[in-house]
């Protein structure tokens, strides 16, 4: 793997700055943080509660000691773990998806672990449908808690009796769903945080195209990107059967509300839909009709790494702790609460998540979506697409100029940070 030099490299240095301001004011120096384990994630409040309770449960095994949590959300998360980290401090453990691995393994902050286990435990994680515990350059810098991080269409069976298989069926539904609901408070048939990258991705995949290549380079420019940018536009503008403007706490209101009947989200929302009392369902995002393929979701693992400044005791406290919190019992709470697909061969074999109709839906968007590599070029690619992909909402520029412009930045802001 390429280290980080150029614009890096004064990244690089303002973080060191940062981390030595942090330093200066060293309240995780304390005695009382000395005989304390962190973990830093960005698990939703129902989730958390799990966590919470199974550290406490763990420390039982260590009187004297503090085991907690810190919630962050995912892009502060990562910023704040660098900066902590290249001070000499920070959590023991960083939970998270795996893309956060490639800035963190150039930056030196995660320690490889591949030598802190046995081999049994580590061969005891799944390999397919893809693999959960992630490599990279021969070394293993994070150990799965669960799969995916995917999107799935998301639906209230109390509106919906059947979700649409395509996206025709998806515009008939729509607009019939609307003539219905005309004269009352709004109410969508379909919602999605659709101006962020993230939540296009699958429509360019549903078009034959993807975002990065094998090289890891950008892959924008294409017709895809302008199809799946178009489609989006139009079920907005042309058949308005989603919000003209959308983000993700709107989307995530309308559906917990009653203000839509269908919603495009990951598991990691699931259970707050439940918890408020939804009766829903999970499915496919609708296939496309012109090219008769599914649209590909981003797929993940997401689970723990081991800060690069551990050492002692604490090393091997964190150590143990990791191991607990990625064990069966522990997956399977979170399946039960969320309907995340374990990372343990044994729990994704155990009838909880074998006869659970959510998690089996769930897994069958999984089966088309496609793996995002964890590399830092990611982080660039998705910074390169908002500006113009968002553009295209405000009228600013067409599908085909946001796709240039995408691929255009993606390929300069690589490009100034490899050199």
């Amino acid at each position: 793997m390429k280290r980080p030099v150029g614009h890096m490299h004064r990244c690089l240095a303002i973080l060191l700055l940062l981390a030595s301001i942090l330093l200066l004011y060293p309240g995780g120096c304390s005695r009382r943080a000395d005989r304390r384990i962190m973990v830093w994630h960005s698990l939703r409040p129902l989730e958390r509660d799990i966590l919470r309770r199974a550290l406490a449960e763990f420390g039982r095994r260590y009187a004297g000691w503090e085991f907690d949590e810190l919630f962050y959300a995912p892009e502060t998360a990562r910023t704040n773990y660098i900066i902590s980290a290249l001070g000499g401090s920070g959590p023991e453990l960083f939970w998270g998806a795996n893309d956060n691995l490639g800035p963190f393994v150039e930056m030196g902050v995660i320690r490889p672990l591949e030598n802190l286990y046995q081999q049994a435990f580590l061969d005891s994680f799944l390999t397919k449908p893809l693999r959960a515990n992630t490599w990279m350059d021969g070394r293993l810098y994070q150990i799965a808690d669960r799969v995916g991080n995917h999107l799935c269409l998301v639906y209230n069976k109390k509106m919906v009796r059947k979700p649409p298989r395509t996206i025709d069926e998806l515009v008939r539904f729509g607009k019939k769903f609307m003539a219905q609901h005309s004269g009352k408070i709004t109410t969508y048939p379909l919602v999605w945080n659709y101006t962020e990258p993230f939540f296009v991705v699958p429509f360019i995949g549903g078009y034959g195209g993807w975002i990065i290549d094998e090289n890891n380079q950008p892959t924008l420019d294409t017709e895809a990107v302008v199809r799946a940018s178009r489609l989006i536009w139009e079920l907005a503008n042309v058949h308005r059967i989603i919000p003209p403007e959308c983000d993700y706490e709107i989307a995530n209101a309308l559906f917990k509300d009653g203000y839509a009947a269908m919603i495009i989200n990951g598991s990691w929302s699931w259970g707050t839909y439940i918890e408020n009392g939804i009766d829903i369902g999970i499915a496919r995002i609708p296939m496309i009709d012109e090219t008769g393929l599914w649209p590909t979701p981003a797929v993940s693992p997401l689970g723990y790494s081991l800060n690069v400044n551990l050492a002692g005791q604490k090393l091997q406290i964190a150590t143990e702790l990791l191991q607990y919190l990625t064990c069966s019992e522990v997956q399977l709470r979170f399946a039960e609460v969320s309907g995340a697909i374990p990372s343990r061969i044994d729990a994704f074999k155990s009838p909880v998540v074998t006869e659970n109709p959510i998690i089996s839906a769930s897994l069958d968007q999984l089966l088309v979506g496609r793996i995002m590599p964890p590399v830092t070029e990611m982080r660039w690619i998705w910074d390169a697409m908002r500006p113009s992909y968002q553009g295209i909402f405000t009228g600013q520029v067409t599908p085909q100029q946001a796709a240039a412009g995408m691929q255009k930045l993606a390929l300069k802001l690589i490009k100034e940070n490899r050199e």
